[in-house]
């Protein structure tokens, strides 16, 4: 029976409500103590003093660390003189010395053998800083961004200017559009907060439990810190409670739990507090965009200019896509992009879901939008009439496309013919109702991955690789695709995950999970079988290997009613079980196409006219991303991501009291997301055509694409039903109301 696309329910779903799961913050070791940092309170600066005698003499504190005292990482005097630097600066190097860079940096820990004794003593340490003028102002200080080095090393880095045809075209043009676009600053809020526990085993053995997208990238992280061998370093991360990105990067608070251990040798426990997600783990940049757009009076684009400028920290560069859309999504002529940052004096962001290129198609969508209504066009014809059959960007034939489906069936679904061309023309009672879409593309990525199967007597198969699962099923979908490549029931196998000694495996990012570890586990599965050929010895070694059949108990062929068992064929060639390993790389066909996800989002909104409350009542969200694996699972993506689309558009915004550096917003109190009241049921549409140029199971990804385009449907079907186009993220009432 074939399972891949099958709606299956999660294999882990039973651990994870009955709370058998054990989460990083969760783990119990003997003689384990736990940590709590504290934080600086001035936003740039040097640290004059620190008084930490009350704390040492605190009931149950074993160290009170610090630059002062804390063991030296060896990796960290090696990036003083680094040879050739990826970004401009360095990442932050906990308790290396007295220079303060953002508020809210970590400066001191205490370590007791309680964390509420742990707490109290770390309000007990007292600091002295050395004031410096700070600048956290974006608009303030926007004069002062500056061209990436990565750009300015290579002129053909994604990053540096890139013109196609005429440069900026659109200004001699008689119909033209030139608008500014706001995106705030966006904080990770997973429900589990980022939590490590680190053990040294020994000198040179470290073992951590760890939120982690990525174990093999962690280990290779601490073992370049810590001077050891990877293979010395193992790193855990079997269940994590959801991840948007603030999992990609080892974090000061990851170093400073593996220093405590290292000092009072003995594991250590450190949780951040929700207050402190908001400084330590990165978070979507702000972002200041403007776009100048030009079209005939038939509606064909002649060109587009797309400028961005992203915030990043005094000491270290972050750089992401937020122009790549603009250069591929449309046929248009005439395309200059303009990408610059702007370093303050505030922690470095990270991605989020969607990393740049859900920021750019606030802008590029919305302005889509502006132009269409500029034109008296409906913004889907526009879109049709603006569609590209190659990659103008790249100048290669698409792997596979279907976004004009997307929006035909998204339109229907949504009932787009009740919608007007003139804003504010439809009601429902007293309430003014719009509609609006917009269009999310993203990379249909692949990376090398590998797979271990391991068959057991009674016919168990036990699967491994090193990726995680931070919420969209992993399990789930691997298990699926090696019932489909084996030929038998999910029942019989288990797959294990989140630990650095099994088989390679990138990152959980960038939408590639199904591509990169699915074909590995394909690839494993395939390798079983030609090994359970071998040893089933001379009945089967003319047959071919697809022809295997995997019954419940042993292998036979097709019209073979006699099988033999497995227990027969490992106690015959003295194995307890049969162990194969398999790789997969990326196909080298992919380099003569564009390989990229698209979704079209369709939301319908109800706006009240005097109090400027916006209610979201219907979305449908449309996707184009190959084979669908698991229609259940991947349904809960799509429907995860319209929701934090949502957040970006009408809620979300992290701010800053410039006269302290400090956020204001550093809970889920002050901080707004979305809960179940501001979501309505959402429809999810896949198009679900296999594109096996991206990959042998025809996978593309809808991580990204989940949430790539989201907020500009809510902006656009907002101006639908008000007239009103908001600019600057999130949409408020008080917006409205001006």
């Amino acid at each position: 029976m074939k399972q891949v696309g099958e709606p299956m329910s999660r294999v882990d779903g039973r651990l994870k409500v009955t709370g058998a799961a054990k989460y990083s913050a969760e783990i119990q070791l003997p003689d384990l103590v736990h940590a709590v940092l504290v934080e600086s309170t001035i936003a740039k600066g040097r640290i004059k003093h620190i008084d930490s005698k009350l704390a040492e003499r605190a009931p149950g504190v074993l160290a009170v660390l610090s630059h002062v005292n804390a063991p030296k990482v060896p990796g960290y005097a090696q990036r003083d003189h680094p040879t050739e630097p990826s970004t401009r600066g360095q990442p932050l190097r906990v308790f290396y010395d007295d220079k303060v860079y953002s508020n809210g940096q970590p400066i001191a820990m205490v370590v007791a053998d309680t964390l509420e004794r742990a707490r109290y003593a770390a309000k007990l340490v007292k600091v002295e800083y050395t004031k410096e003028e700070h600048q956290t102002n974006f608009h303030a200080n926007v004069e002062k961004a500056v061209l990436p080095s990565q750009a300015k090393k290579n002129p053909k880095s994604p990053l540096a200017d890139y013109v196609r045809g005429t440069e900026d075209a659109y200004k001699t043009a008689a119909i033209k559009l030139e608008s500014e676009y706001v995106m705030p600053s966006e904080t990770h809020n997973p429900m589990e907060l980022q939590a490590i526990t680190a053990h040294w085993e020994a000198t040179d053995k470290l073992t951590v439990y760890d939120k982690t997208q990525a174990v093999k990238g962690t280990q290779r992280a601490f073992a370049n810190e810590w001077k050891i061998p990877a293979e010395n370093v193992k790193v855990i991360a079997k269940f994590v409670g959801g991840a948007f990105g603030n999992g990609l990067h080892t974090w000061p608070h990851e170093t400073a739990a593996i220093i405590a251990a290292k000092k009072v040798n003995r594991p250590v426990k450190l949780m951040l507090t929700r207050e402190q997600m908001f400084t330590m783990v990165g978070y979507r940049p702000y972002t200041w965009q403007k776009v100048g757009m030009s079209a005939t009076p038939d509606g064909k684009l002649t060109a587009i200019t797309h400028e961005a400028i992203g915030q990043t920290s005094s000491y270290e560069e972050f750089t992401e896509s937020t122009l790549q859309q603009t250069k591929m999504m449309y046929a248009c002529p005439n395309i200059t992009t303009r990408y610059r940052i702007l370093p303050l004096d505030v922690s470095t962001p990270i991605w989020m879901r969607g990393p740049g290129e859900a920021t750019g198609a606030f802008a590029l969508e919305s302005a889509m939008d502006e132009m269409a209504h500029q034109l008296n066009l409906d913004p889907i014809e526009f879109r049709m009439r603006n569609h590209t059959d190659t990659d103008p960007d790249k100048k290669l034939p698409w792997s596979t496309k279907y976004l004009k489906e997307c929006m035909q069936l998204g339109a229907e679904r949504i009932g787009w013919k009740n919608r007007s061309l003139t804003p504010g023309a439809v009601r429902a009672g007293e309430w003014q109702v719009g509609y609006g879409m917009g269009v999310g593309t993203f990379g249909a990525n692949q990376g090398g991955a590998g797979a271990r199967a391991r068959l057991l007597p009674d016919g168990t198969i036990i699967i491994q690789s090193a990726t995680t699962d931070i919420g969209p099923g992993t399990g789930t979908a691997m298990v699926q695709i090696a019932a489909d490549a084996l030929g038998i029931t999910p029942n019989r196998i288990k797959f294990e995950l989140g630990d650095s000694a099994f088989p390679n495996s990138p990152s959980q990012g960038g939408s590639s999970t199904i591509s990169s570890v699915g074909s590995a586990v394909k690839e494993v599965c395939f390798t079983l079988k030609q090994e359970l050929q071998k040893l089933g010895g001379a009945a089967f070694s003319g047959a071919k290997t697809e022809n295997v059949m995997i019954g419940e108990e042993g292998i036979s062929l097709p019209g073979n009613a006699a099988a033999v068992s497995f227990a027969d064929l490992l106690q015959q060639h003295q194995l307890e079980s049969l162990v194969v390993t398999a790789e997969a790389e990326p196909g080298k066909e992919r380099r003569h196409y564009s390989l990229y996800s698209f979704s079209v989002h369709f939301v319908e909104v109800q706006v009240h006219p005097v109090t400027g409350v916006i209610r979201i009542t219907k979305i449908v969200s449309c996707a184009d991303a190959g084979t669908i694996i698991n229609e259940k699972t991947a349904a809960n993506q799509m429907i995860g991501g319209a929701v934090g689309g949502i957040g970006m558009a009408l809620m979300e915004a992290a701010v800053i009291d410039h006269r302290y550096g400090r956020y204001v917003t550093k809970d889920l109190a002050e901080y707004h997301v979305p809960v179940h009241g501001d979501i309505p049921k959402a429809e999810v549409i896949f198009i679900n055509k296999p594109d096996l140029i991206s990959n042998p199971l025809g996978t593309k990804g809808i991580g990204e694409i989940a949430l790539i385009g989201m907020a500009p449907a809510v902006a656009n079907a907002v101006f639908n039903a008000t007239g009103k186009r908001i600019r600057n993220l999130p949409i408020t009432p008080d917006k409205l109301l001006i």
